[in-house]
C-alpha cells in the first residue's frame, strides 16, 4: 500500500483515537463543571500510565522489529509470536499492579478508575505494533471508526450528571478493549502464531524496557503535569488545563499519524541500504511537517481565546489563554518526531532517543514543581513549552554532525514567517468581527488558510517544490 494512503489510514485512526472524546468533551465540561473533568482527567492520566508500563515500548519497538522482517514469512512468526508472549508476561503483571493501585491506593476517583480496569486488560490483546510493521493501517483506521462512534453515542445517551462519570470511563475503556479485540482478526492470514521458549520471547524485553525509558520520560511532561496540577493547583485549574491540552493533543495526532506511517517504511529502507533516497525522503518530510504544524500552531494560537469558551463554554474561558502558548509545542514536537521516526529508531539508535527525552522531562519535571504552586495551570503550560525545546535540541546537539539542520532551520524560519502573516490577519479581522459565535470563528478560520495556503503555493510555485516522493 502506498504511503500516501497509508497516511490518510493513520491519520483517520488517530483523529478517531483522539477525536470522538474531544466531541464529547463539550458534552462533559457542561454535565459535569470543571471539577468533575479534573476528576475524571486525574484517573483517565493514572490508568494511561499503567498501560504504558503494560505495552513498555512496542509501540516504537515493535512497528520497527515487524517492518524489519515482513518478507520473510517464517521469520515475521516467530518474531511475532515472540514479541506477543513478552507483552502477555509484562501486560499480566501491569494488570495485577493496576488492581491493587485501585483498591489499595485511589482516592475520590477510586469508582471511576475500577471502570478503566479494561484499559489494562486491552494491553493483552494490542497488536497495532504488528499491523503498522506490516503496513496495514486499513484495519486499524476502520475499526476504531466504528468503535469510537458507538462509544460517542453511548456517552451521550448515559451520561446525565456528574454522578455518571463512572460510565464515562467505561465506555471509553470498552471502546478500546473491543477495538484491540477486533485487530487481532485483522492479522488472520498475515501473520501465524507459533509457540516459542520464553527465554527467546524474553530476549524482546532489553529494547522493549530501553524504549520505555522514553516512554515514560515522555509521559512524565505529558501526562504527569495534570497529576501535578491536580495535586498542587487542584481540580478546577486542572480541568482547564486538561482542555486546553486535548486540543493540542488532538492536532498532534497528525503528526504522529504521519511519523508512525514513515517509521516502518524508513526501517525498511535502511535495512535495504537505500542511504541517499533516505536522505531526500527525510528532508521532504521535515518541509511538509513543517508547513503543516506551523499553520495548526499559528492558527490555534490566533483563535483560541475565542474558540474555547464557544466549544468548552464559558466556564473555560482561560483554557483558551493556555491554549495560545501551548500551540507553539506543536512546531517543536512536529521537528522532532520526523528526526526521531525517520533517522534515530529506524537505525535503532535507540539512546539518542532516550537522553533526549529524558532530558526534556527533567526539564519538566522540574519547571513544574517551580512554577505551579505560583502559577498553576500555566505553570505546567510554560514546563511543557521548555520540555518540547529540550528534546530537539537534544537531538541537534547529538546528530548535529549527520544531519543538514542548517537547512531544516530554515524551513522553520520560513514557515513560521507564513504563520505570524496569518495570525495578523486572523486577529485583526477579529477585530473587525467582534461578537463571539461559531460564524466569525470560521470567517477567521477560513480567512488565516486562504492566506497561509497563498503563501505557500507562491513559495512552492517559486522554488520549484515537490513533495510526490514521498508516496513511493
Amino acid at each position: 500500500m502506498s504511503t500516501k494512503k497509508n497516511a490518510v489510514y493513520n491519520v483517520a485512526y488517530r483523529m478517531f483515537s483522539v477525536f470522538l472524546p474531544l466531541v464529547t468533551a463539550p458534552y462533559l465540561a457542561h454535565t459535569v463543571g470543571t471539577e468533575g473533568v479534573g476528576l475524571y482527567a486525574e484517573a483517565w492520566t493514572v490508568s494511561e500510565l499503567f498501560c504504558l508500563v503494560g505495552m513498555l515500548g512496542l509501540a516504537d519497538y515493535g512497528v520497527r522489529t515487524i517492518a524489519k522482517v515482513r518478507d520473510e514469512r517464517e521469520k515475521l512468526d516467530r518474531t511475532f509470536s515472540g514479541i506477543w508472549e513478552m507483552q502477555l508476561l509484562v501486560a499480566g503483571i501491569t494488570l495485577v499492579l493496576w488492581l491493587g493501585y485501585v483498591f489499595l491506593a485511589a482516592g475520590a476517583e477510586k469508582t471511576i478508575a475500577l471502570h478503566l480496569t479494561m484499559m489494562s486488560v486491552s494491553c493483552l490483546c494490542s497488536f497495532d505494533w504488528c499491523l503498522m510493521g506490516l503496513d496495514q493501517f486499513k484495519p486499524i483506521a476502520l475499526r476504531n471508526t466504528f468503535v469510537k462512534l458507538a462509544a460517542a453515542v453511548c456517552v451521550f445517551v448515559f451520561v446525565k450528571s456528574r454522578n455518571d462519570l463512572w460510565i464515562y470511563g467505561f465506555v471509553w475503556s470498552l471502546a478500546t478493549l473491543l477495538g484491540n479485540l477486533m485487530s487481532a482478526a485483522s492479522l488472520r492470514g498475515r501473520v501465524s502464531f507459533r509457540r516459542v521458549p520464553m527465554r527467546e520471547a524474553l530476549t524482546h524485553l532489553k529494547p522493549c524496557a530501553v524504549l520505555f525509558i522514553s516512554v515514560m520520560a515522555v509521559s512524565i511532561y505529558r501526562k504527569m503535569d495534570k497529576v501535578m496540577v491536580y495535586s498542587i493547583a487542584g481540580a478546577d485549574q486542572n480541568g482547564l488545563y486538561e482542555n486546553a491540552e486535548k486540543i493540542i493533543y488532538c492536532l498532534s495526532g497528525f503528526i504522529s499519524a504521519i511519523g508512525t506511517v514513515m517509521m516502518p517504511k524508513v526501517s525498511h529502507m535502511w535495512k535495504m541500504g537505500e542511504k541517499e533516497k533516505i536522505l531526500r525522503h527525510i528532508d521532504r518530510s521535515m518541509e511538509l511537517i513543517l508547513c503543516m504544524v506551523s499553520a495548526l500552531a499559528f492558527g490555534l494560537a490566533a483563535v483560541a481565546d475565542r474558540f474555547a469558551p464557544l466549544f468548552y463554554g464559558e466556564d473555560f474561558r482561560y483554557s483558551g489563554v493556555l491554549m495560545i502558548p501551548l500551540a507553539f509545542t506543536l512546531i517543536m514536537i512536529g521537528f522532532a518526531n520526523v528526526i526521531r521516526t525517520q533517522v534515530v529508531l529506524p537505525q535503532e539508535r535507540d539512546s539518542i532517543f532516550v537522553k533526549s527525552v529524558c532530558c526534556g522531562a527533567a526539564v519538566n519535571l522540574i519547571a513544574n514543581t517551580c512554577l505551579i504552586p505560583f502559577l498553576q495551570s500555566m505553570g505546567a503550560v510554560i514546563g511543557t513549552l521548555l520540555a518540547e525545546m529540550t528534546v530537539p535540541l537534544v537531538q541537534y546537539l547529538l546528530l548535529r554532525k549527520e544531519l543538514p539542520y542548517r537547512r531544516y532551520l530554515g524551513y522553520v524560519g520560513i514557515y513560521m514567517a507564513f504563520g505570524t502573516v496569518m495570525l495578523l490577519c486572523v486577529r485583526g479581522l477579529g477585530l473587525l468581527l467582534r461578537e463571539e459565535n461559531w460564524l466569525n470563528l470560521a470567517l477567521q478560520a477560513a480567512a488565516g488558510a486562504a492566506v497561509y495556503g497563498v503563501l505557500c503555493l507562491g513559495y512552492w510555485k517559486k522554488t520549484g517544490k515537490n513533495f510526490r516522493e514521498l508516496n513511493r
